[in-house]
């Protein structure tokens, strides 16, 4: 039996400049997604007023957001595993700006309830299907800094989440939702004539001592499956849930943190909770996917100790901003967090490109969305249940530090990278 003709595949040591543009232009549609999800936090007043509502009711809108993105996550990845990322990223962009131009038309809390809950259908299929289009160009030295440089974009998406609050004192609540899907469905239209898929990697099966080129279709399950047969994803889907926890409790928490315990107004502790630890994070995503992609070349084991080291220093950063009395030594302790805690931002889908199968990246990256929505949600559920039992803020935080110190140690367990190098 002779061996099948072979799939073309990218040379992991040959990145063109063409790869390096997908990553830019991504950058952009990363940003947008954020920016469209975490806007309504910045312009309550606004939306209340125009559409009266409960504060019970304006968090649903989050929630359900979160809710519905985390369940379909692994879904939207499949998606992009079983058909074309190409497709899935300029699909799921042009939906979700859709929605957003249509979440500018609603005029009951039931319709603005609606799209979110569309929202975060269209939404829950972009990331994997990015990142795993992203790897797939980008498959040697390059890897980390390209998908920190991605992950950037996102960042500053959170970040700019301002400046729907901003449009929406100087027109209307509607008007910033209006803008930027708008915007969206343009930039769809651009990447439709641009974006192309990378070549398939050669995967190979044996069948009677010869080797032949796997082409046939993957199925949810096998996929599932095979995900779950590793211990390597195992170790990361734990690690994946724990450092969710961690982050949505500070995230969701800090501002409070800030006003409370030292008596800043709600402007300042807005600024110091998302200005400085946006900006910090920044920074620490490129750097660290230089790092790794740097030590790589001579550790195979980089893009995981990165991570591990990060968080290893970003624990006790937690520990010491939430047990001081001084704002800046809080303030100093939380954006080393956000520094260090960036370095897995840039390194999560290089780890899970080591230890999953090519075929079962986006699938798997969905899944590591799920239970780090699920799990991170019932942290914040909890966190703010143990407000209401009169649990301190600082005793929160101190879990939040436990468990990104756990999460650090957890990846030092991630040893069976069978497909390092592979492609």
């Amino acid at each position: 039996m002779g061996q099948a003709n072979p799939i073309p595949f990218v040379n992991a040591d040959h990145v063109t400049g063409r790869a390096w543009l997908y990553v830019f232009l991504l950058c952009i549609v990363g940003c947008l997604n954020y920016l469209d999800r975490i806007m309504i936090t910045t312009m309550r007043t606004s939306i209340v007023d125009a559409i009266p509502m409960s504060d019970a009711q304006f968090g649903l809108l989050t929630a359900v957001f979160l809710w519905v993105y985390g369940v379909l996550s692994p879904f939207g990845g499949f998606l992009a595993d079983r058909f074309s990322r190409r497709k899935v990223i300029i699909g799921s962009l042009l939906v979700w700006s859709i929605v957003t131009w249509l979440t500018s038309k609603a005029t009951t809390f039931e319709e603005l309830l609606a799209t979110r809950a569309l929202m975060g259908i269209s939404e829950a299929c972009y990331i994997p299907a990015a990142l795993a289009f992203i790897t797939d160009y980008h498959r040697g030295k390059t890897r980390s800094l390209a998908v920190g440089l991605h992950m950037g974009g996102v960042i500053a998406g959170q970040a700019l989440g301002f400046v729907g609050g901003w449009l929406a004192e100087g027109h209307s609540w509607a008007f910033p939702f209006s803008l930027f899907g708008l915007f969206g469905i343009g930039y769809a239209i651009v990447l439709a004539f641009i974006l192309r898929d990378a070549p398939p990697v050669r995967h190979v099966e044996t069948h009677g001592g010869d080797e032949v080129a796997a082409s046939k279709r993957i199925g949810f399950g096998e996929a599932v499956a095979a995900l779950f047969g590793r211990r390597g994803f195992l170790i990361a889907l734990v690690f994946w849930s724990l450092f969710g926890v961690s982050g949505w409790l500070i995230i969701g928490w800090l501002p409070t943190y800030y006003k409370e315990h030292f008596g800043l107004s709600q402007s300042v502790a807005g600024l110091y909770a998302t200005g400085y630890l946006y900006t910090a994070s920044l920074i620490g995503v490129l750097l660290s996917g230089l790092w790794a992609d740097w030590w790589s070349k001579t550790n195979p084991r980089a893009r995981i100790l990165v991570p591990a080291l990060g968080l290893l220093v970003a624990a006790p950063g937690i520990w010491v901003a939430s047990t001081t009395g001084v704002v800046a030594i809080a303030l100093a302790g939380f954006t080393l967090y956000a520094f260090t805690r960036a370095f897995t931002d840039s390194n999560m889908m290089p780890i899970l490109c080591m230890v999953a199968d090519t075929r079962y990246r986006a699938t798997g990256y969905g899944i590591l969305n799920f239970f780090s929505c699920l799990i991170g949600g019932i942290g914040l559920y909890m966190g703010g249940y143990l407000r209401d039992a009169s649990v301190d803020l600082s005793n929160l935080f101190i879990l939040a530090a436990i468990t990104t110190a756990a999460g650090g140690l957890l990846l030092f367990l991630i040893k069976d990278y069978k497909y390092a190098g592979r492609d």
